[in-house]
């Protein structure tokens, strides 16, 4: 099946797309090595799955750059598409993929190591140390965006069931599991550090100072200091930390899709 569903694909390309003979080419390379590691695994074309496939882009994403696992990624992505609608296939495992976008300019991420002095660095004896580990634990553990972070409520948070809702972009609400060491900070700022702020009866989560809203620009500011502190300023942002956590999530083998 896989040498005719690749000339098909390829024909395709050619005669109803109208691509170039170079692009043909390079799309037939693409699939080619992706068909090298289907058999290194012993697998058959009709029987990939998501794993599959996040497991051969952790493993191109390891020795390439963005822009060319980039390509790859388009590349897989249209065979899929063009084994089901012309019934090689009975389902899309490709649609699981990231949308390429996202590969394309991949910001610095922090290691694992400095992940860990970053969380240690807050003095969790003081009310606001409780509440920055807190807000470095949730934020490294979900993969929320800043925005999302600093305008949780507390009634978004269930404990029990370790997770918290989230009202992200066009006012869709998303279920994201937090990880046992967010749900214990969580319980610790909960009982005990958040209740010392002026305010504590506001509905949002995280506090400042004046007993109001965390605001991104605060968040920006102690992530700053934590940052000149453990000596890894120059390198740091809320944004950066969002990306280690999907970055070591691919790391370990988590899929794309979850990502």
């Amino acid at each position: 099946m896989k040498e005719r569903a690749v000339d098909s694909y390829l024909s395709y390309l050619q005669v109803e797309r109208g691509l170039s003979a170079n692009t043909v080419q390079a799309y037939r390379s693409d699939l080619e090595a992706f068909l090298s590691f289907l058999e290194s695994r012993g697998r058959e074309l009709e029987e990939v799955e998501r794993r599959d496939l996040t497991d051969y882009l952790q493993s191109l994403y390891a020795r390439l750059s963005p822009r060319s696992v980039t390509r790859k990624v388009v590349s897989l992505r249209s065979f899929f598409r063009f084994l089901l609608l012309d019934g090689y296939l009975q389902h899309d495992p490709s649609e699981t993929l990231e949308s390429p976008r996202a590969w394309l300019s991949l910001p610095k991420h922090l290691t694992a190591s400095e992940v860990e002095a970053l969380l240690a660095a807050p003095d969790v004896e003081s009310r606001f140390g409780q509440r920055d580990r807190t807000m470095l634990e949730v934020l490294y553990a979900t993969g929320l965006r800043v925005s999302e972070l600093v305008n949780l409520r507390v009634d978004q948070v269930n404990l029990e069931a370790g997770f918290v809702r989230v009202m992200g972009k066009g006012s869709k609400e998303r279920l994201v599991p937090l990880g046992d060491s967010a749900v214990c900070w969580l319980r610790r700022y909960l009982k005990g550090g958040r209740s010392l702020f002026k305010g504590n009866s506001n509905p949002h989560l995280f506090l400042s100072q004046q007993g109001g809203p965390m605001t991104r620009q605060n968040f920006w500011s102690i992530i700053k200091r934590l940052g000149r502190r453990i000596g890894i300023e120059e390198k740091l942002s809320p944004h950066v930390v969002r990306h280690s956590f999907a970055t070591h999530l691919l790391e370990n083998g988590a899929d794309l899709r979850a990502v």
